[in-house]
Formats: structure tokens, sequence, C-alpha cells
């Protein structure tokens, strides 16, 4: 799971082109390269971050388009999509840091016990409630693993204990997380 140093600069620069493209009205950079990773079916999340504080965030949870075109579409969503925020203006780029998270495949959990907090993100699922966690959420806010599950319930719109609900599905994964400022 673990990608090289040219992979990850590969993706970052596909996201970061990607934005920059959109903001200019242009159409999005053909995806080229001969790096297989490009071409594998993935999931994966781009986070927008402008000084430190998240300015968008959205990914697909399970692999349904090749890594490249994942992370170029996510990279526009992220920027232009997500409704938490504005869209992002050309004199923003500057100061966006890019993070990419590459997801494995989810594992439905039978016990709590299997999470491991800061290698694991979570998505819970109820009904047609769902909320997703990335691992990197419960580190920066130094969680442990029941406030990582309540605030993960809270994200899909459940009540914070609904993790102890048999009727709630809990999945874990673990992503491959880097940014262009590491």
């Amino acid at each position: 799971m673990e990608l090289t140093d040219q992979e990850k600069t590969a993706l970052l620069e596909i996201a970061r082109r990607a934005v920059i493209a959109k903001v200019a009205n242009r159409e999005l950079p053909r995806l080229s390269g001969d790096l297989p990773i490009l071409k594998e079916k993935r999931g994966a999340f781009v986070t927008l971050k402008k000084r430190g504080h998240l300015r968008g965030c959205i990914g697909y949870i399970k692999a349904v388009k090749s890594l490249g075109e994942t992370v170029q579409e996510m990279a526009v969503a992220a920027a232009f999509h997500d409704p938490r925020f504005p869209s992002v203006k050309s004199e923003e780029i500057r100061d966006l840091k890019f993070e990419i998270s590459v997801l494995s495949p989810l594992r439905k959990i039978q016990s709590i016990d299997e999470i491991e907090v800061g290698n694991h993100g979570l998505f819970v699922v109820r009904g047609y409630n769902s909320g997703l966690l990335l691992p990197q959420v419960a580190s920066e806010y130094g969680w442990d693993r029941e406030t990582f599950l309540r605030e993960t319930c809270f994200k899909a719109g459940l009540p914070h204990k609904a993790w102890k609900d048999k009727e709630t599905d809990i999945y874990i994964f673990s992503a491959n997380y880097f940014s262009d400022r590491d």
C-alpha cells in the first residue's frame, strides 16, 4: 500500500493542476504518465487546507475509477463542490496545501477493539446515514477511540452513541496520507 515518492509527487501534481485549470476555466489536463498506480482502481480523498484550516475535502470511499482520475476529480470537487465552503478563487491557490489519502478497502469490524486510532479511518453506517473520518483526523485532534467513534457518528447525522447499536455497522480502513508540504 505504501506509495513511492515519485507516485506521491505525480498524484499531487494531478490534484494541483486540476484545480488551477478549473479556476482558469480551462479543460482539465489530460492524464498521462506511465506509473501503473495511476491506472489502479483505488478509493481516495483530496483535502485542501488554507493556512492550516480545512478548505475542502471530498473523496471516493470505494474504488470506482482509476487513482489518477479519482484524484483529479476529487481535487476539483474539494475546491468547488464541498458544500461547506465557497468555491476556491485564483488568488487562494498559492496558499492551498494539497493532501491526498489513498484508501485501502473497507473492512467491517465485530469489535471496537479492532480500531487502531491513528492507523485506521472509520466509516459508520446505519440505515440511510453514513459518515467517514480519515485516520489522520483522530491524530490531529488527539482523540481516543470512543471520541473518534462519537465524532464519526456525529458526522453521519447519528446520535453520538449510535456506534453502540447493533443496527450500526462500523468499517475500518487505512490510508496512505501525504501532502505537498511534507
